[in-house]
């Protein structure tokens, strides 16, 4: 099997990271946050030779979903056409009503209303296997009550949403958000990844847990 590898492509308004997971040589990719240009984010993948199979959301803001309905619509044409399973969205369970509502996610006041449905609403803990590629889902409420982040253990990385970022933490006065949960959920949950754990966060750069630790003035 090809290496685990990682790529990010900033889209929307709010620079939003959209990342995509992928197995060196397979041609197939699971889609992290598509934020906007759903079907433009498809074409532009599948030019660099990656199909989407599958599309996990860390939270539903609306600069983290805008681009689901695009992109799965997209990716399901093509494997409609050749008989591939049909790609399907992966969210925390508790992250149910905010994607199912333009008021708590903020869409409605964003100019751009958008209510989403995931196919598989998932438990802390889980596990999800698609097209080769694995991952862990760690609960981090506080952002929002069902954020989370994915951790692939094989590379050591965990793409973690808007609940950290390198040396800050998401902000927490929108609807669901709770900032005593969240330092909560980044201590007990991501603080005890190994340190060299990769961190990629839903916008700006990445991090390590062990900076985090030590630079990050939220988590002290």
């Amino acid at each position: 099997m090809g290496e685990l590898k990682i790529g990010r492509i900033v889209l929307g308004a709010g620079g939003t990271n959209t990342y995509f997971v992928y197995r060196e040589g397979s041609g197939e990719c699971v889609v992290i946050d598509p934020a906007d240009y759903g079907r433009q984010l498809f074409a532009n993948l599948k030019k660099n030779g990656l199909r989407t199979t599958a599309i996990l959301l860390t939270h539903g803001h609306f600069d983290h979903i805008w681009g689901v309905e695009g992109l799965k619509a997209a990716a399901n044409e093509v494997a409609q056409n050749h008989g591939f399973a049909p790609v399907e969205v992966y969210a925390l369970a508790e992250e149910k009503p905010l994607l199912n509502s333009a008021r708590l996610n903020v869409s409605e006041n964003a100019g751009r209303a958008c209510e989403i449905e995931a196919d598989n609403y998932v438990k802390d803990g889980a596990e999800i296997a698609v097209s080769g590629v694995q991952c862990k889902v760690i609960a981090t409420p506080g952002h929002t009550a069902g954020g989370c982040c994915f951790y692939f253990a094989e590379e050591n990385f965990c793409v973690c949403g808007d609940t950290i970022f390198e040396e800050s933490v998401g902000r927490t006065d929108l609807p669901t958000g709770s900032m005593s949960e969240l330092i909560r959920s980044i201590k007990d949950k991501l603080f005890i990844l190994p340190d060299e754990t990769k961190l990629y966060p839903g916008h700006g750069d990445s991090t390590t847990v062990g900076h985090e630790k030590k630079y990050n003035p939220f988590c002290g």
